[in-house]
């Protein structure tokens, strides 16, 4: 008398080969990217109390379609929150494009999306700087981090959100 258990494991096996045969079968394809990232780099991993450090952000579109809105958020992190001696602030904003660096308006920490501009066409990206100031009387020995939340609209009603993405901490050092 055949077990139950070898019953089970051929009828399933006949299964997965018919399914692997007609093709439908699940592929072992790579993971389809974000239709958008966002990504965050410095220009220094370090500074000093007075010092700046340029946060770039760049939102990049791998749809088929356009990006036309964004909406982002940037917030300390909780360990930041925890040393009210660190003391900064966004004090600049520039979007980078074909003729050289354009100012923009938003610093944070509410709506940081209308700065990438306007339509973001599929494949390209958009990169917005963020001038971060520390105070010259600031304390040391500190990491400054910040995260950041985005929604992103697309031309074919399509929408996505994502986060949090994590910026590069810098650490305030005292001389």
């Amino acid at each position: 008398m055949r077990s139950t258990r070898t019953r089970r494991l051929g009828l399933a096996t006949i299964i997965a080969l018919a399914l692997a045969l007609f093709g439908l079968a699940p592929s072992a394809s790579a993971a389809d990217p974000a239709p958008a990232e966002l990504t965050f780099a410095t220009d220094a991993a370090t500074t000093q109390p007075g010092g700046t450090v340029n946060l770039s952000m760049t939102i990049k579109n791998n749809r088929t379609y356009d990006i036309w809105f964004v909406y982002q958020t940037i917030d300390p992190t909780w360990l930041t929150t925890q040393r009210p001696d660190l003391k900064y602030g966004f004090t600049g904003c520039s979007l980078a494009s074909e003729a050289g660096a354009v100012p923009c308006t938003g610093t944070g920490p509410a709506n940081l999306g209308t700065n990438y501009g306007a339509t973001i066409p599929p494949g390209q990206s958009r990169t917005v700087t963020l001038t971060l100031q520390i105070a010259a009387d600031s304390g040391c020995n500190g990491n400054i981090g910040f995260y950041s939340y985005y929604y992103a609209e697309f031309s074919d009603g399509t929408s996505v959100n994502g986060g949090p993405v994590h910026t590069p901490e810098t650490r305030v050092l005292c001389s």
